[in-house]
């Protein structure tokens, strides 16, 4: 018999979003919060430069919205970027609640020190040091950890949400739960009222990304399979200045660097950002990532670099340890040379279809931080303001499933996973072989400059590989390596059927074909049947027979 768990919510993921979602709700709901590899290891914490916020009184939430929508090329909705900034100040005191320290100014302990970033008219970015995301993640794991209320299921993976549409029930198709691959290889399930995916982006699914090894756009994948709109996926952002060096993997240089006063140049020392933009290096990161893109195609360079060395050591130190301390492990001192940089994927602004608050079309599915899409980053996210996004939406939702009035337990149960004649591979070398294939043809064809060419090129590659993903799936007992190549290998698909549809360039949008911005910006939504079964028990009865 297959064991299944209970809770009135099972929220997955724990970055910002799930974390702050479950410590609010278990003030008076029982969670359970699942993640694949440990707590502490998300997208979140791996975040450098802090929180946009409006916090000081020479700065305005008006301001912080106009950087907003300026940046967001058209797209954002207006009414999501309001209520996600107006929820900015509530969201810091949550966080401090829990004993998140912020940097102080030195002239009083009263006043933040706020860094700016690129596309932003002030200062309003808090940060602990350069490893604000780190201090966040640290804060809010131990707080989930001891609460009586919150169950932690460390190192189990999502396959799929289970629905009653799936479950061929009449009414409104609605989520009760999901099914996990446990250490070990046993598959259960949790049943839940509600269902919160806070599952992070999907930036593994291009060769060089400065996101950890679990982006792999499960949530994303896992809604789609199970009937909902998917928006806007072709905006993926490229953050302009990711390490260059061997021994770097996807090491963040971080915007604050350049909102200190780092300066871009190619290998001659040559500012060039200027040329397209006036703001030069605080430009937004689309001009900031074309730019870099183009000069490095330009010169034939393999890179660019960051030059801050008009600061002193000990202001470097102090602004940037971690920054600092690991360049100088790779043999770099940022206080005497520049920092060679190019881009690399970094964030997805599309996702899931979902408000503020996480609501889907879904009754009993919410979808929070970057794996959802509520409209706050348009075509191009403003620097900093994917942590307050998660930050607030995670307050929103909770309050939202905490109003509610909580109803029995559904009747029905989760029938048992079934393997039927799937085996155990001895071919793992093909799931590497695909995952890197389904990198490389990402990066060389759908990446910071688009052509028509390019996108069918992908397209008709990344289709070919999802049907031998399909097959290697379902002929196979499921690990966690065929999990995420089936969830990237969706994604991809989802990037580039979006691109296709976007006759314009916008925002993180380029395209050679189409370079200029239409009058007026259309979302791009993806919302026809997936095209497979829903879970994976029906596809092996298909496939099995």
């Amino acid at each position: 018999m297959m064991r299944t768990l209970e809770a009135p919510v099972l929220i997955v993921g724990t970055g910002i979003a799930g974390l702050r979602a479950a410590l609010d709700i278990a003030k008076n709901r029982k969670v359970i919060l699942a993640t694949k590899r440990s707590a502490d290891t998300s997208s979140s914490d791996w975040a450098q430069g802090g929180i946009s916020c409006v916090m000081d009184a020479g700065d305005s939430f008006e301001a912080h919205i106009q950087d907003t929508l300026s940046t967001g090329s058209g797209l954002c909705d207006e009414d999501a970027v309001e209520a996600i900034i107006h929820g900015g100040p509530e969201g810091i005191r949550a966080l401090e609640s829990v004993g998140v320290v912020f940097e102080r100014s030195g002239n009083t302990d009263n006043e933040y020190d706020l860094g700016r970033e690129g596309g932003h008219s002030h200062r309003r970015v808090l940060h602990a040091g350069d490893i604000t995301g780190h201090e966040v993640i640290l804060r809010l794991v131990k707080a989930a950890t001891e609460h009586p209320n919150i169950t932690l299921l460390e190192k189990v993976m999502a396959i799929d949400l289970v629905t009653t549409g799936w479950l061929k029930e009449e009414g409104v198709n609605t989520c009760i739960g999901a099914y996990f691959l446990g250490e070990g290889g046993e598959v259960f399930a949790v049943k839940a009222e509600h269902t919160i995916l806070a599952t992070g982006g999907a930036c593994k699914v291009y060769q060089y990304t400065s996101n950890p090894d679990i982006a792999t756009g499960d949530g994303i994948a896992m809604a789609w399979r199970a009937g909902l709109p998917i928006k806007n996926m072709e905006m993926v952002q490229f953050h302009p200045t990711c390490l260059y060096h061997r021994k770097a993997k996807s090491f963040l240089i971080s915007e604050a660097v350049r909102g200190e006063g780092g300066i871009l140049v190619n290998d001659k020392g040559e500012r060039f950002v200027e040329q397209f933009d006036p703001r030069g290096s605080l430009a937004p990161r689309d001009v900031v990532a074309r730019a870099i893109d183009h000069e490095i195609k330009r010169s034939g360079a393999k890179c660019v670099y960051l030059d801050i060395t008009h600061k002193s050591a000990e202001f470097l130190r102090n602004r940037f340890p971690n920054i600092y301390q690991r360049c100088l492990e790779l043999g770099l001192d940022m206080a005497t040379e520049p920092i060679p940089v190019v881009p690399a994927a970094h964030y997805f602004c599309g996702g899931v279809e979902a408000d503020v608050d996480g609501s889907t079309r879904m009754p009993g599915l919410h979808v929070i931080g970057e794996a959802s899409c509520t409209g706050l980053h348009g075509a191009n996210r403003l620097a900093s303001n994917s942590l307050l996004e998660g930050l607030v939406s995670a307050g929103l939702v909770a309050k939202k499933i905490t109003s509610e009035t909580t109803h029995p337990p559904r009747t029905l149960s989760i029938p048992d996973w079934e393997s039927y004649h799937a085996v155990p591979s001895d071919e793992a070398v093909v799931v590497e072989h695909n995952w890197n294939e389904v990198r490389t043809c990402m990066w060389d064809y759908v990446g910071i400059v688009r052509t028509d060419k390019r996108l069918d090129r992908a397209h008709r590659r990344i289709k070919n590989l999802r049907n031998e993903i399909r097959e290697y799936y379902l002929d196979y007992l499921v690990t966690q390596d065929v999990l995420e190549l089936r969830n990237l290998v969706t994604v991809a698909e989802l990037v580039i059927r979006c691109a296709k549809r976007r006759k314009e360039s916008r925002g993180l949008h380029y395209t050679l074909d189409y370079l200029e911005m239409l009058p007026s910006a259309e979302e791009t939504v993806i919302d026809d049947p997936p095209g497979e079964s829903l879970n994976m028990l029906d596809s092996r009865v298909e496939h099995h027979g």
